[in-house]
């Protein structure tokens, strides 16, 4: 069972290299979180600085308080969701060995992924310590969310 105090390590453990339809679905609708040293990662696997990556490839989003960055998105013209500048139909995900982590431990044809995107919005988005950030994830689960103990 996952708990929002599993060890990275151990949802690492869990969350194989997958490129199987249901796991890369939502590349095509949306792309995942940075967290840690991503950018770091995927600068050096593109063999470009962070400043051109967060240039070209990055955009910044927000949920819970929390200002993020994500690969960009490739929107229709008035949709708020689009693919992922990484993704093609036909090669999957270009940066998959350097790819964020929320996108790493995205497990749509597991029956735990659901847990392992719970466990991401735990320790990497929604902070605790931040009175806005409790106040938006408090709304979320008043309307249906998902939490993990």
């Amino acid at each position: 069972m996952i708990s929002k105090n599993t060890p990275l390590k151990e949802v690492l453990k869990l969350a194989h290299p997958c490129r199987c339809h249901a796991c890369s679905n939502g590349c095509r609708y949306g792309s995942g979180f940075l967290a840690g040293d991503d950018a770091k990662n995927l600068a050096k696997f593109l063999g470009i600085g962070e400043e051109e990556l967060k240039q070209k490839y990055l955009e910044e989003a927000e949920q819970f308080s929390a200002k993020l960055l994500r690969p960009k998105l490739e929107r229709k013209q008035g949709m708020p969701y689009g693919k992922c500048i990484f993704f093609g139909e036909k090669e999957g995900c270009k940066v998959h060995e350097a790819k964020p982590l929320q996108c790493r431990i995205s497990m749509g044809c597991k029956d735990y992924g659901k847990e392992l995107t719970l466990w991401f919005m735990h320790n990497c988005i929604v902070n605790e310590n931040d009175e806005k950030s409790m106040k938006e994830f408090n709304v979320y689960l008043k309307s249906g969310g998902k939490t993990l103990k």
